[in-house]
C-alpha cells in the first residue's frame, strides 16, 4: 500500500471520480453545493437528515464509480485533532477497490491555514505498514489529488515530508527482526545517512576500550556481534552555537543476559532499540528539512546475549565517567549503555541540553500504561518545553520525580553505585536517578522512558499497530518551537 499525492489549482468537484468535501460540525452543506450536481446535493441532504451527526465522516456511494466523502470540521481544532481526522479518513478508504480521490481544499472552512497539510500528514502516518518480509505484497496505490488553492506551501510540503520520512525510518528500524538489524548492520545503515548531509562517526569496540567505555562494552560482550557508539552531527545554524543533543539506547536484542527474561513475549525485545531509532529518525528529519540548528545524535548499539563471555551478576565495571558500577542485574542493561553515552556527549559536545530516550523500564508501563512517556529531568524549563510540545503533537509525557533521597537505593557497598534498586520499588525513578549521575557538569538534561510508547500491539490514532516512531514528532516540535 502506498499513498500518492498531487496538487492542482483547479477546483472542479463535479467530476465523475470520488471527491472529498469538508463542512462545518453540523454538516451544513449549503457551502459546498457548487461542487455537487443537483441530484448529488439532494441525495446527500436526504441521507444526512436521518444520520447520526455526531460522527466526523460520512461516505456516500452514488454509484460503482463515484463516492462522496463528507468530513465535518469542528471549531478550533488542534493540529493533532486535524491529523487524527486524516488518519480516520485513511482508515475508511483503506478498503474496497476505490483508490483515486479528489480532495476539494477550497471547501475547508478553518482558521488553521495549514489544515490540509496536517490532514494529509495524519493520513500518511496512519498508512505506514512494515511488509518488507511478506512474500505477497499489497501493491495498491491510493491516489489523492488536492484541488484548489488551499494547499500546503512548498516549504510546508518539505517540512512535513521530512517529518514523515524521519518517523518512517524510525519505525522501519524498530520493526526489523534481531537477526537482520544487529549492531553491525545498524552501524552500516547509519553510515549511509551521510547522503542526507549528516556527519557520521562510528566508535567501534577498540576505540571505546581506549576511551574507557566499559559500562557500554560490558552489555555487549556476550554477543558475537560488535558494540558501537555512533554520533550523527547536523550543523544547520549560521553560527557556532552549542548543539542540541539527543541520546538513544540501542539494544538491538535483549535476552536479559544471565538475568534471563521469561520466554513469553521475548520476541518483542527487538524493539529495545527504539530510543536510538527515535534519535536517528529525528536527525534524518533535521537534515532533510535543513533545520536551522546545530544538533548531535548519539546512539549506543549493543546486543545483550548469553554466552560464556557474557557479563555476570556481581561484576564491577568502570564507566567512561570514571565512576564504578556493580552489576546486580544484567537485564538492567539500558542504563549501562546510556551512562557512557551521556557522559561522552556532555564532555565532547558541551551541548545546550541533553535529552535521552530509552525503552528503559517495565515499571513505567505499570505506572503510565501506553498513554504517556515518563519524563525525568534536572531542569524545570526544559521539562515544560517537552511537556508542551507533547501536548501539541499528541505524544504526551508526564513528569516523574527525581530526588537525592532515592540515591540510597542505588548506592553500592562494593562500588560507587549498583545498577538496580535491589530492595525493589521506584523502578523507573531509580533508573533515572542512576542516569543523572552521569551528567557531570549540570547540563540541562531530560530522560524519556518510552517503554510503553514505542510499540503498539493494537494501533493508535496515527499508527496501525507495531512500531510508533514515538518521539520524532515530539522532539521536532520542541526544537521548532523553542530553538529554531
Amino acid at each position: 500500500m502506498s499513498i500518492k499525492i498531487n496538487y492542482s489549482n483547479q477546483s472542479n468537484g463535479k467530476a465523475k471520480a470520488n471527491i472529498v468535501l469538508f463542512s462545518n460540525e453540523k454538516f451544513n452543506i449549503t457551502g459546498i453545493k457548487r461542487y455537487l450536481s443537483n441530484f448529488e446535493f439532494s441525495y446527500v441532504s436526504d441521507l444526512l437528515k436521518n444520520s447520526d451527526l455526531k460522527k466526523n465522516l460520512f461516505i456516500f456511494e452514488l454509484n460503482s464509480k463515484k463516492k462522496i466523502v463528507l468530513i465535518s470540521i469542528k471549531k478550533n481544532l488542534k493540529n493533532s485533532e486535524i491529523e487524527n481526522l486524516g488518519a480516520e479518513f485513511y482508515g475508511r478508504i483503506n478498503y474496497g477497490k476505490s483508490s483515486s480521490y479528489f480532495v476539494i481544499s477550497d471547501s475547508v472552512i478553518s482558521k488553521n491555514k495549514n489544515f490540509i497539510a496536517h490532514f494529509l500528514h495524519g493520513l500518511k502516518l496512519k498508512s505506514y505498514e512494515f511488509k518488507k518480509y511478506k512474500t505477497k505484497k499489497n501493491e495498491r496505490i491510493i491516489s489523492l489529488t488536492v484541488l484548489g488553492r488551499n494547499k500546503p506551501s512548498s516549504q510546508n510540503q518539505i517540512k512535513f515530508k521530512a517529518l514523515e520520512e524521519g518517523t518512517y525510518f524510525a519505525r522501519d528500524l524498530v520493526s526489523e527482526p534481531g537477526n537482520i538489524l544487529h549492531p553491525d548492520e545498524y552501524a552500516k545503515r547509519l553510515i549511509k545517512l551521510k547522503k542526507d548531509g549528516l556527519k557520521i562517526n562510528v566508535y567501534d569496540e577498540k576505540k571505546m576500550k581506549k576511551l574507557g567505555m566499559h559500562s557500554l562494552l560490558g552489555v555487549g560482550q556476550g554477543s558475537i556481534r560488535g558494540s558501537y557508539l555512533v554520533t550523527m552531527e547536523w550543523n544547520g545554524a549560521k553560527n557556532n552555537s552549542k548543539p542540541l543533543a539527543f541520546v538513544g539506547k540501542g539494544v538491538c536484542f535483549d535476552t536479559g543476559g544471565y538475568s534471563l527474561k521469561p520466554a513469553k513475549f521475548m520476541e518483542d525485545m527487538t524493539y529495545d532499540m527504539a530510543g536510538s531509532a527515535t534519535v536517528v529518525g529525528l536527525m534524518k528529519n533535521f537534515a532533510l528539512r535543513k533545520a536551522k540548528i546545530n544538533a548531535v545524535g548519539v546512539v549506543g548499539l549493543v546486543e545483550n546475549m548469553v554466552s560464556g563471555n557474557a557479563q555476570r551478576p556481581g561484576d564491577i565495571v568502570k564507566s567512561y565517567s570514571g565512576q564504578t558500577i556493580e552489576i546486580l542485574n544484567t537485564d538492567a542493561e539500558g542504563r549501562l549503555v546510556l551512562a557512557d553515552a551521556l557522559t561522552f556527549t556532555e564532555k565532547k559536545y558541551k551541548p545546550k541540553f541533553i535529552i535521552d530516550l530509552a525503552t528503559l523500564t517495565g515499571a513505567i508501563i505499570v505506572c503510565l500504561g501506553s498513554e504517556y512517556a515518563g519524563l525525568f529531568s534536572n531542569d524545570d524549563n526544559l521539562s515544560k518545553q517537552i511537556f508542551d510540545a507533547g501536548e501539541k503533537v499528541d505524544e504526551k509525557v508526564w513528569r516523574m520525580p527525581l530526588h537525592k533521597n532515592y540515591d540510597k537505593l542505588i548506592n553500592s557497598k562494593n562500588a560507587d553505585m549498583q545498577n538496580i534498586n535491589y530492595v525493589g520499588g521506584a523502578g523507573s525513578t531509580t533508573a533515572a536517578q542512576f542516569l543523572q549521575r552521569f551528567i557531570l557538569n549540570k547540563t540541562p538534561w531530560a530522560h524519556l522512558d518510552i517503554a510503553g510508547m514505542a510499540f503498539s500491539k493494537y494501533g493508535g490514532a496515527l499508527n496501525s499497530g507495531g512500531a510508533t516512531g514515538f518521539g520524532v514528532r515530539l522532539l521536532n516540535q520542541l526544537v521548532e518551537e523553542n530553538y529554531e
